[in-house]
């Protein structure tokens, strides 16, 4: 079971028993809570600690908890509509961002999810570099603007870059925001691959940019088209993930990089690399499209969150020149600096032996996963049509039938009880065909993948 949906299922069945009592009364202990409830004490203490901060209960220690005195009911819903003027036309929709955020209640098999599942996190591994982290005598000072010495340096043998062209960063999703906003113009175009990664899309619009897209077939974006997309637009950058691409899983072979930094150049334009998937690759990784720039055409993102633990939200940004000041300026304005204990839990990890060894382990998991998912694929709903298997990454992108609504058909899976994210918001504009994007990682092991699947067949059955 997922902890935080536990935490808030058991709060919600407690709120629920606080409101029907007297204030005053005491609530049941905490083992009571544990043993009636069949949940772990730290669940318990977490959803306690939620109603604490609602104002639901009280604690006194050495006593219990208690129900709180009851606030007064406010005399009336105040009128905040003004406030649709001040704010104008311009909104950030998070629709992106969240798509693999949401919890996915229980029951329901997760075949969404950009992150890798439970079992497979070094959850021990960090939290004991965590804990020497926490030791060192300046863990809980500022670090340097730029980062820690020792993990810009270790960014830069990943690119064969130097030291000083790294930006410690706060993760990928930060350091994109970071990026188009130090490269692209206010209300300025930038090219995006299409389909691509939604929270991409979401960043750019939320930063007053228009995403232009340029198609990518099945080995990457193609050069040619992206040229012409240069020229026609003016735009000033491209953002792409030529490894492991989110959805398609496509590697960009040594051609088109080279065909892509070509185009990039002549427009004088910017490639905005997001390499978020180096770490989750089956094999070998192909040298990033920054290791061949001595322009400094390219601003290179690399996260260690995809193959970690969503809370370790800690990236490098390999950029030179002019534009790597405007970033580094940009995020000390924004946000000062990753917090230096999240920075040096990383570069424990990383420099430690369980680094290599969980990379090792993600390999062989993940391939096991992707070849069970497709499998399963063939075996049950062979109408979904997988261009590819991936060599990396987390996710199979699959092309439904013609005449079949993705997002309707998302709704229908999930009242089937399987949760997938259907491809329509991978595309900055509208999609050629449906699509589905199928994660391997999310679900609890293999078995649930193959359930999952068979859900999904009973899915397409009921929507024809």
């Amino acid at each position: 079971m997922n902890n935080d949906s536990s935490v808030a299922s058991l709060a919600t069945r407690l709120r629920a028993e606080a409101t029907g009592l007297r204030a005053g009364t005491r609530m049941p202990s905490s083992r009571t809570l544990t043993e009636r409830y069949r949940v772990s004490p730290v669940t318990v203490s977490r959803a306690l600690a939620l109603l604490v901060a609602e104002g639901v209960v009280v604690t006194r220690p050495g006593s219990g908890t208690f129900v709180a005195e009851r606030r007064a009911a406010a005399s009336g819903e105040a009128d905040r509509s003004w406030q649709n003027t001040a704010l104008g036309e311009r909104r950030v929709d998070p629709e992106g961002v969240a798509l693999g955020l949401i919890p996915v209640p229980d029951g329901i098999v997760p075949l969404v999810g950009g992150y890798l599942p439970e079992g497979l996190r070094p959850t021990r591994a960090l939290a004991a570099a965590s804990a020497r982290a926490a030791r060192r005598p300046q863990a809980w000072g500022a670090p340097p603007p730029e980062g820690l010495p020792e993990l810009r340096a270790w960014f830069a043998g990943l690119t064969g870059c130097t030291p000083e062209d790294v930006l410690v960063s706060g993760g990928g999703q930060s350091s994109l925001w970071l990026a188009l906003r130090a490269v692209v113009a206010p209300g300025g175009p930038v090219l995006v691959e299409s389909p691509t990664y939604p929270g991409l899309i979401a960043a750019a619009r939320a930063a007053g940019l228009t995403p232009v897209p340029v198609p990518v077939d099945g080995d990457g974006v193609r050069p040619d088209l992206l040229a012409e997309a240069f020229a026609r637009t003016g735009a000033r950058a491209f953002v792409c993930q030529p490894t492991f691409h989110n959805p398609t899983g496509s590697v960009l072979p040594p051609d088109r990089r080279a065909g892509v930094l070509k185009a990039a150049r002549q427009a004088g334009a910017f490639v905005i690399e997001d390499d978020f998937a180096r770490h989750l690759s089956m094999g070998a990784a192909p040298a990033p499209l920054v290791a061949g720039d001595a322009a400094g055409t390219v601003v290179h993102i690399a996260s260690l969150t995809k193959a970690t633990a969503p809370s370790l939200r800690i990236s490098g940004i390999v950029a030179r020149g002019p534009v790597a000041e405007r970033i580094r300026a940009a995020q000390l304005v924004e946000s000062f600096f990753p917090a230096r204990p999240l920075q040096e839990t990383a570069l424990e990890f990383v420099s430690s032996p369980s680094w290599p060894r969980h990379l090792r382990a993600v390999s062989a998991e993940l391939r096991r996963r992707r070849d069970v998912l497709a499998a399963a694929l063939a075996e049950h709903v062979p109408e979904i049509q997988l261009p590819s298997l991936p060599s990396g990454g987390l996710y199979l992108w699959g092309r439904l039938p013609e005449g079949l609504d993705d997002a309707a058909l998302t709704e229908t899976a999930r009242a089937h009880g399987v949760a997938i994210a259907p491809g329509r918001p991978y595309f900055p504009a509208e999609p050629p065909a449906p699509y589905l994007r199928l994660s391997y990682s999310a679900a609890a092991d293999t078995d649930a993948l193959v359930e999952g699947v068979r859900r999904l067949s009973a899915a397409l059955r009921a929507s024809r």
